[in-house]
């Protein structure tokens, strides 16, 4: 697709690490024309360039917002509320201002504070991730077949041509686009992303400290544990803003969890046990339809 079909013919990259050097890979693999500039730590933006996600990159903020039609913010969560205000400084009138954190009530709160011209701000978050950071882990198929999740609630989203050339953009990166407001993302996401995230830091902590000094049981694990503790390898400086923004659906969503913990502890010798089986094998099933 050419970059004039979308409207975005200079796009601005903030952060440029797993999600924002997978965008920036697969806008240049997708969108002809569109001139690609990246913010981030010098060392990154030269990484960046070496693997053909970007076209030039900026230390100087205003530098790279300025003249972009799209801006995609890329950064951790905290920094991003930050930065929106300087954001809003330097974006263009006619420009898109879009996030992918993912938490968006603080954001899309901080937005609107931050946001007050022409310029539209979209709150966005792409359900698709890793358990590892950096541009070096970028992959331009990251978004495919995933959904993304955009913020609006009875707003003019379905006539402005910014969104709607926005998602033609992740439609043609293989996203699939899904229409929430900011709660209900976030308590969603708590439920089926952040959730998964506590647990296998949980699980990994009950089994590291069952662990003797003979390595068991942890020597004796085969691939079900290693693909359940996945998520657990992801770095703690990836998570610090998502528990410091969802903290009650997170904490409610682990409540859940205790809560079915004891339900089958108390099943454990009852035929009552397999009942809970087939549940959970029914939702695997949807879960692998969904695919």
């Amino acid at each position: 697709m050419a970059a004039a079909a979308t409207g975005f013919r200079r796009i601005a990259v903030l952060g440029i690490g797993l999600v924002g050097g997978s965008f920036a890979l697969a806008v240049r693999k997708g969108l002809s024309g569109a001139h690609i500039i990246a913010w981030d730590k010098q060392d990154v933006l030269h990484q960046a360039q070496a693997a053909g996600a970007i076209h030039e990159g900026s230390a100087e903020l205003s530098r790279v917002v300025r003249g972009a039609d799209l801006v995609y913010v890329a950064l951790p969560i905290g920094l991003t509320i930050e930065l929106l205000p300087e954001i809003a400084r330097h974006a263009e009138l006619h420009a898109l201002v879009t996030d992918a954190c993912s938490t968006k009530a603080s954001i899309c709160r901080a937005a609107t504070g931050a946001f007050r011209g022409s310029t539209r701000f979209l709150g966005g978050h792409p359900m698709a991730g890793r358990e590892v950071a950096g541009v070096a882990n970028a992959d331009a198929e990251l978004f495919h077949g995933a959904k993304y999740a955009l913020i609006g609630e009875g707003d003019d989203s379905e006539t402005d041509p910014r969104i709607q050339g926005f998602i033609a953009l992740l439609e043609l990166l293989g996203a699939q686009p899904l229409w929430l407001d900011a709660e209900t993302h976030d308590w969603a996401a708590a439920v089926v992303s952040h959730l998964p995230q506590m647990v296998a830091v949980a699980l990994a902590g009950v089994v590291r400290e069952e662990t003797d000094e003979t390595g068991l049981p942890a020597t004796l694990a085969g691939p079900g544990l290693r693909e359940m503790l996945r998520l657990a390898g992801s770095p703690y400086a990836m998570w610090r803003d998502i528990g410091l923004t969802n903290t009650e659906n997170i904490a409610r969503a682990l409540d859940r969890v205790s809560q079915a913990i004891e339900h089958l502890r108390a099943r454990l010798t009852s035929r009552e046990l397999e009942d809970e089986f087939v549940a959970a094998n029914e939702l695997y099933k949807i879960l692998r339809g969904l695919q």
